[in-house]
């Protein structure tokens, strides 16, 4: 039992992507991230080169990771051994500055015990996240006034704008937003919801991989908000997503929200898992709060 560490996305793909593809709500982030890196090159985060990795148990492929710089790792579900080994593996690599961790909660508890006990870090739960996966799709009742449209290149000044703005609200540490928003719009990912001609909410949506898609960077301007236009987008994007034949239509929440949390389960979302984002100090330097934009 061992992890093999490339950096070679082609390599990885080709070692990991059945175990991935094989579990898609479970491998939900590590897949789209993937997906992205392959449509947006290695630069697609950062400057610097995002490294894979794969556990082999018994003679198959058991668990996997992810690092695109300067986010933390992402990593499957592992066994505690393989969280374990991982973080002696992360340690031994000198070059390589692990700022944290973004996994469920068990492997990314067990991997932060690991590093912290390796390294002498500190660590801290900066972000609790729950899974959610779409299961009967109910659309508000009554509907909010206006109508969705998919979001088009004419638009994007205004998301740009809308996704910082996400970003600051929410403390996520994002690769170039403009970068963010012209991903999406390639694929007709962000759809907007839109009152008089003036659109007033958005809800982006993950490429579909493995028949799974994931609702992301759902945004309402603060003055527009209370009036039902950010559920009305979910709903809206979230059917498209069906539509088109998607299995898993999935979105991750804050669970210290309850405002957010409340409204997903009234559309008819249903809890899958919790996630945990910690982040690792030491007493040369200070880790801001990180998550990860796909």
């Amino acid at each position: 039992m061992a992890w093999t560490v490339t950096y070679d996305l082609d390599e990885f793909r080709a070692a990991a992507g059945d175990f991935l593809g094989a579990r898609p709500a479970r491998h939900t982030t590590l897949l789209t991230v993937v997906s992205s890196l392959v449509a947006g090159g290695s630069g697609r985060y950062g400057d610097q080169p995002p490294v894979y990795g794969w556990w082999t148990g018994q003679g198959s492929v058991e668990g996997a990771f992810l690092c695109t710089p300067p986010y933390p790792p992402l990593l499957s579900p592992l066994p505690d051994e393989a969280a374990g080994a991982l973080a002696r593996t992360l340690a031994g690599n000198g070059e390589r500055q692990i700022t944290g961790v973004n996994a469920g909660r068990e492997t990314a508890e067990t991997f932060a015990t690991a590093w912290t006990g390796l390294t002498g870090a500190m660590s801290s739960v900066e972000q609790n996240h729950r899974l959610y996966r779409l299961g009967t799709l109910t659309p508000p009742d009554p509907a909010p006034p206006g109508r969705p449209r998919t979001a088009t290149a004419a638009d994007r000044d205004l998301l740009v704008t809308w996704y910082e703005g996400f970003a600051r609200e929410t403390q996520a540490l994002m690769a170039d937003v403009a970068v963010q928003v012209d991903d999406k719009l390639s694929h007709d990912g962000i759809t907007l919801w839109e009152l008089d001609g003036r659109p007033v909410a958005c809800a982006g949506i993950s490429r579909t991989v493995a028949g799974m898609a994931r609702v992301a960077l759902v945004y309402t301007p603060p003055e527009l908000r209370g009036r039902g236009y950010a559920g009305a987008a979910t709903a809206a994007v979230s059917r498209a997503a069906r539509a088109a034949g998607v299995r898993e239509v999935l979105l991750f929440t804050d669970l210290d929200n309850p405002t957010s949390n409340a409204l997903y389960q009234r559309l008819g979302y249903r809890p899958l898992e919790d996630h945990l984002l910690v982040s690792f100090t030491s007493a040369e330097r200070t880790v801001p709060e990180q998550g990860h934009p796909s």
